[in-house]
């Protein structure tokens, strides 16, 4: 099944390359990968603000993460013109705008390592890392950055 043919299973429609809110370019591709900038959780096309154990639970976080993970594959179609070209996703990196004592942010990045387990399968498997920090750009709860090798 194609990577497209999962997407409308899940009913995901791709969002257009978003545009950088700074002085960054969305994606890098070098050889055989690319290099996406974080992209933070949006929810009706605004910020997804909150801070992680104090105004949000992590099941909503886990939402989040999802939601940039759709907005990911978006800025990937843009960068590579066929989702059908990932051979792998390597790396995601996350941040979730947490408190101290909230130590669930791999919960939270889950919802964004499942969405890309769906969509591409076995080349969905990738390394991670997980963080909490004090604050991420416009209050967003969650910014994800990724890594893929493609063809």
């Amino acid at each position: 099944m194609s990577v497209y043919a999962r997407l409308k299973a899940l009913g995901i429609e791709l969002p257009p390359i978003a545009i950088p809110a700074a002085a960054y370019v969305p994606f890098v591709r070098t050889g055989n990968l690319v290099f996406l900038s974080g992209h933070i959780a949006k929810r009706d096309g605004k910020p997804w603000v909150g801070q992680l154990g104090r105004d949000l639970p992590t099941a909503t976080g886990k939402h989040a993460a999802r939601a940039v993970a759709i907005d990911l594959l978006g800025t990937l179609h843009a960068a590579i013109g066929d989702l059908n070209k990932v051979e792998r996703i390597v790396k995601v990196m996350s941040l979730v705008n947490s408190t101290p004592d909230f130590t669930e942010q791999h919960l939270v990045t889950n919802g964004c390592s499942d969405l890309l387990g769906e969509v591409f399968g076995d080349k969905g498997a990738h390394a991670r890392s997980a963080f909490g920090v004090a604050q991420i750009p416009m209050g967003a709860c969650v910014e994800i950055e990724l890594i893929a090798q493609v063809s």
